[in-house]
């Protein structure tokens, strides 16, 4: 199904589409709608007793034991913009009966699809992750001085949301920051060893879900800032390959407590800073 969608996003970004506004700056294009509704008919068939939750809307049998969260195209600004880094994601939960609605039930498999690059990362409860079949591990960095991470800022109101201060620290104390765009890609990078560790704030189920349980069947970790457990209603995610999970929480701890920050040098004294470094 995954691998139906991509082939329809590959056709929609090859000619171009036109997008819309859904926000202040959210956009949506055709092609997350048809892709929204390949995905939908496709479960439908196979698994009329499961219930789906789709990011473009569609709610349907919201009740039932099973519930897939469906993001038919992670990337939509990206791929809007023909910028190459966008994706399909599937996740699959499990609700046991009397479940209240506000507690989690449990992942049970997620797939992540880039059509670009046709690489297919498929995962199931207890039984690992895979990268077009073959097994897939987290990194083994255990230094976040020596780590590649990534991650994820919103698409409105930029200026109210702390990412940006999180990244100026984190840049300073990694080997690198990368936003690409995509947090299901982001998260499948980490699972696969690509990426070192990522975080993200006001993500949704249908962002997270897949790539969560990829992260864990790799190896790796996903919880709140404060390393609490993780859940698909948080407003915010952190996953790591485990090892950098205790320092780059302590660096998050101390910023969230207004210490350990470094100050951004002003135009002036970063001339002098470059004018010092040139002799």
């Amino acid at each position: 199904m995954a691998r139906e969608a991509g082939a329809l996003l590959r056709e929609y970004y090859r000619k171009g589409v036109t997008a819309e506004y859904k926000g202040d700056v959210d956009i949506v294009t055709e092609a997350d709608r048809a892709s929204e509704k390949l995905l939908g008919e496709r479960l439908q068939a196979v698994f009329p007793e499961h219930g789906i939750y789709g990011e473009e809307g569609t709610r349907d049998g919201m009740e039932r034991e099973y519930r897939w969260y469906i993001d038919p195209l992670d990337g939509t600004t990206n791929f809007a913009h023909g910028f190459p880094a966008f994706c399909v994601s599937m996740g699959l939960e499990r609700r046991a009966k009397g479940l209240p609605a506000g507690q989690d039930g449990e992942l049970v498999a997620g797939v992540i699809y880039d059509p670009l690059r046709n690489e297919l990362f498929v995962t199931e409860a207890g039984k690992g992750a895979y990268l077009n079949g073959e097994r897939i591990h987290v990194s083994k960095v255990k230094r976040l001085a020596e780590a590649l991470v990534a991650t994820g800022f919103p698409s409105h109101k930029r200026h109210a949301n702390p990412n940006i201060h999180f990244y100026h620290e984190i840049t300073l104390r990694s080997h690198g920051v990368r936003r690409a765009g995509s947090a299901a890609l982001d998260l499948a990078y980490t699972a696969c060893g690509r990426i070192d560790a990522y975080w993200e704030f006001n993500l949704n189920p249908w962002d997270t879900s897949a790539g969560v349980l990829l992260v864990r069947e790799a190896g790796g970790t996903v919880t709140h800032f404060d390393k609490s457990a993780f859940t698909l209603d948080s407003r915010e995610v952190f996953a790591t390959n485990g090892l950098l999970l205790d320092e780059v929480s302590h660096v998050f701890t101390e910023m969230f407590a207004g210490r350990d920050l470094e100050q951004i040098p002003t135009p002036a004294e970063f001339a002098a800073l470059r004018k010092a470094a040139a002799k």
